[in-house]
């Protein structure tokens, strides 16, 4: 903007283009949908809360102020009082935000229930004084000219206060973060602020913060809209590969968000904004995408065609793998009471239950399945091998479903949620239909101990298979001679070719540094050392084929050394 005040300046909310009918409009928050009451009684109880630690800390701040022990006594009965009421109403809010059924989808079909997650509320401001005042004292202009562009981006924040759960909030909710910072550019400088306050409540407690700062106004809006997104992808119809799509695609967007806020925003004053909280957010909307991504291969599967069971049951392993990792995020020292019982409880059953759908699948392939099964190390051609082992697997997805069902039953949350347990329970019953089948047909075969179900779709290790990191693969066969393979392996997860002896049958194809990431098509990436040596040791006359990886920074591990 020009100091001399000329016509053709650029008005300073005009440009911005917060006029011309492109305010939306919010909810209304008096229509009683479940929806709209949960975020009324979620409001009320912040605002309770807020008013309970008002008097708490005036209260302590009366005790340590006063040298009378009468008054002393007093205000210590007061604040037992105080603490043991908001203890009850986070109890409540727990609760509330608990509350995930009512963000499922309203579909008849029966669908595993996803975490949602409650938007943060806000408190309602008035910028427009302080904003009339930096257009008059800053910019030396008539602030009344800019009134209805002032009111217009007032009535934006408090329509985006309650946004609708579909795309129309989600555009109401970026058109205002777009806004805050054309905001920011304009009207909050370095050296002054304009002594508004931003009132915002944490998403899962309650607690309110305020700062003075617009980042944590910009930082809050950008939680509301992954937030936001948690609730689109929790009411897709995922009986319906559409309904997949729509809410894989959502839960990638909610990541996209918690993982920008993470690396953008720091020193956030809320809990629910704090880098470990954003960090398990993140993972959590991963692990619910590859959970949707494992329902669109068992719906489109064939019941009794032996490889959609094994990828089925590959899926199902890798859904309770991220899950484990999101179980891990939770439990650190400064999440693990914060983050509501029930979504730790949602997050045990779902590792337990996708453990055992994985055992089932692969016991399904085992049992009902023609074909060469090379699932594992060795072939199973005979039928007695594959029921032995179907039973075996059999008998873990039993045990993982007894206990699923026990954590489900241990949650009071969980137990009111009907279709959690009508599918953890018709999981259970088909397994056990399924082992009392096999024995009926052979009641004297063994059970074998069955493996652990491994995914495949792991990249490897953060710590060379990452977006730094450049390779270049290549496939060899070597053919044992008198002396070995003719090499020296060394570390694990993945083995490293430490030295290749001179004039060997490896010193044609492999170099010192590369690492063996398959061995005959089976995937080694996440090996152990004695396992690849074992492997090939083992490996026949007509020789084993490499699939090795040569990295293009000269990194290598330093680890125990084996010559094969």
């Amino acid at each position: 903007m020009s100091d001399t005040g000329s016509e053709e300046e650029v008005s300073v909310l005009r440009e911005e283009g917060v006029s011309g009918g492109s305010v939306r409009k919010g909810c209304d928050p008096l229509v009683l949908t479940q929806r709209s009451k949960l975020q009324q009684r979620r409001a009320k109880l912040n605002q309770q809360i807020n008013r309970e630690l008002r008097l708490r800390t005036g209260a302590e701040n009366l005790y340590r102020a006063t040298t009378n022990q009468k008054v002393k006594e007093t205000v210590s009965l007061e604040l037992s009082f105080v603490n043991s009421n908001l203890q009850l109403l986070k109890e409540e809010l727990e609760e509330l935000n608990s509350s995930m059924e009512v963000y499922q989808t309203e579909s008849e079909k029966v669908n595993v229930p996803m975490i949602p997650l409650g938007l943060k509320e806000t408190k309602e401001i008035d910028m427009t004084i302080p904003l009339q005042d930096f257009i008059s004292e800053h910019y030396g202009e008539d602030a009344s000219l800019y009134m209805s562009e002032v009111k217009e981006f007032m009535d934006l924040r408090q329509a985006m206060r309650t946004p609708s759960r579909n795309d129309a909030g989600l555009e109401l909710l970026m058109e205002y973060y777009n806004q805050l910072y054309f905001l920011d550019q304009r009207f909050f400088a370095p050296h002054r602020t304009l002594g508004v306050h931003f009132h915002w409540y944490d998403s899962l407690t309650g607690v309110p913060s305020c700062q003075r700062a617009l980042a944590f106004e910009k930082g809050s809006v950008l939680f509301n809209i992954g937030a936001l997104y948690t609730q689109i992808g929790a009411r897709q119809d995922r009986s319906t590969l559409p309904g997949i799509q729509n809410a894989i695609d959502a839960f990638q967007r909610a990541a996209g968000a918690f993982l920008y806020l993470q690396e953008n925003f720091s020193h956030a004053p809320s809990l629910d904004m704090s880098s470990p909280a954003l960090s398990m957010l993140v993972r959590l909307m991963v692990a619910q995408v590859q959970e949707c991504i494992c329902e669109r291969v068992t719906l489109t599967m064939e019941e009794n065609d032996l490889m959609s069971n094994l990828q089925a049951a590959q899926e199902s392993a890798r859904v309770s793998d991220v899950y484990s990792l999101v179980l891990q995020a939770m439990s650190v020292p400064l999440l693990k009471d914060y983050v509501p019982f029930s979504w730790l409880s949602v997050v045990q059953v779902k590792t337990q239950h996708f453990r055992a759908l994985a055992h089932y699948y692969t016991a399904a392939a085992l049992c009902d399945c023609s074909g060469e099964c090379t699932f594992y190390t060795l072939c199973l051609q005979e039928p007695e091998d594959r029921l032995r082992l179907g039973k075996g697997h059999l008998r873990k997805a039993i045990i993982r479903h007894e206990e699923a069902l026990r954590l489900h039953g241990v949650c009071k949350m969980l137990r009111k949620m009907d279709i959690l347990q009508e599918v953890l329970s018709y999981a259970h019953t088909r397994s056990l239909e399924k082992y009392s089948d096999i024995d009926q047909e052979d009641d004297f075969c063994e059970i074998a101990e069955a493996p652990e179900i491994q995914c495949k779709r792991k990249y490897g290790p953060l710590s060379l298979f990452c977006a730094r990191n450049r390779w270049v693969g290549r496939r060899l066969c070597l053919v044992r001679g008198e002396a070995g393979l003719g090499l020296t392996l060394r570390g694990d997860s993945p083995v490293l070719v430490a030295g290749v002896l001179p004039e060997g049958c490896a010193e044609a194809g492999l170099h010192e540094g590369d690492y063996i990431v398959a061995v005959n098509g089976s995937d080694c990436r996440w090996a152990e050392h004695a396992e690849v040596v074992h492997v090939l040791k083992g490996c026949s006359e007509r020789g084993v084929e490499l699939d090795v990886i040569t990295l293009l920074t000269n990194e290598v591990h330093t680890h125990k050394h084996t010559h094969v």
